[in-house]
């Protein structure tokens, strides 16, 4: 049978509708359970029956991409880099943030993540709550001994925002879910990486040519504050249409689980930071 299925943008209609048609396909293979796929319109090439090469691919493409179309991502990963661009630092808290988001992406796929409408909503508020808390600590002055800590809880909330991509996607990565997932995480430290080759020497030319360290510091996180301050205050109205929710017992036992496996990812984080040593806390100069 049919292993790929090739669908793109409706090119015969002109309403904004004809660009979110679903297409819902069912698939079944001699000897395995019937899928069934929910195919929207601008999806591609979408293979049914991956192969383990197919799907890490697909995901680690996902990740890369994600990043680099995420603003509220860059944005949090600039105001990473603005106080610590020397590679010690930087590795203590980008291991931090790494190590926080890939835990809540894989929890959150394997059903350890409320599945509601209000969550989403929330985590992008939160998201956008953790950019400016960010921004005004490089204002205040970033301290490398608390910082991998911050940077940690928030790239818990991040890791929540990124699996609201892979909630539609995860169904393209057939029977290869957990390489999908560490796929996905591959192509977002790949996308990582390739910004902050970027930022770090831009950063330092400009604090070096244009305008001094701690007064491009200010402005610069000011600048993100002020966006961050936007982004939550709209955030926060959607947010509000949702009613409180009302947790049981079964909420209870998906939070203790949870909270036990981010503890678990904290402690690996402190002996990474233990190894690293404990360097300057003052910002590197460029």
């Amino acid at each position: 049978g049919i292993r790929d299925v090739a669908v793109t943008g409706v090119q015969t209609c002109a309403l904004p509708i004809c660009l979110r048609v679903n297409i819902g396909l069912r698939f079944l293979q001699p000897g395995k359970p019937e899928r069934v796929f929910d195919v929207h319109a601008d999806t591609g090439i979408a293979h049914l029956d991956p192969s383990w090469f197919q799907a890490f691919y697909l995901f680690a493409r996902e990740g890369f991409f994600h990043i680099l179309d995420g603003t509220d991502h860059l944005l949090f990963l600039l105001c990473l880099v603005i106080p610590f661009r020397k590679l010690r630092p930087l590795a203590v808290i980008i291991t931090s943030f790494t190590v926080a988001h890939s835990v809540t992406l894989i929890a959150s796929a394997f059903g350890m993540a409320p599945d509601a409408l209000w969550f989403p909503a929330l985590i992008e508020t939160l998201i956008a709550i953790s950019i400016g808390y960010m921004a005004f600590e490089n204002i205040a002055g970033a301290k490398l001994q608390r910082r991998w800590i911050v940077t940690f809880g928030f790239g818990l909330v991040h890791g929540f925002g990124f699996s609201f991509l892979l909630r539609e996607r995860l169904q393209f990565a057939g029977e290869h879910l957990l390489s999908s997932l560490l796929a996905f995480n591959v192509g977002v430290e790949i996308g990582q990486f390739a910004v902050l080759l970027v930022a770090i020497p831009a950063l330092a030319l400009l604090f070096r040519s244009v305008v001094e360290e701690k007064v491009g510091t200010i402005l610069l996180s000011a600048l993100v504050a002020h966006t961050a301050w936007h982004w939550a205050s709209d955030r926060y109205a959607a947010l509000k249409v949702y009613p409180w929710p009302a947790f049981d017992l079964t909420d209870a036992v998906m939070f203790v689980r949870l909270l036990m496996v981010v503890v678990a990812a904290a402690g690996l984080v402190w002996l990474v930071n233990l190894w690293l040593g404990k360097p300057s806390t003052e910002p590197s100069k460029a």
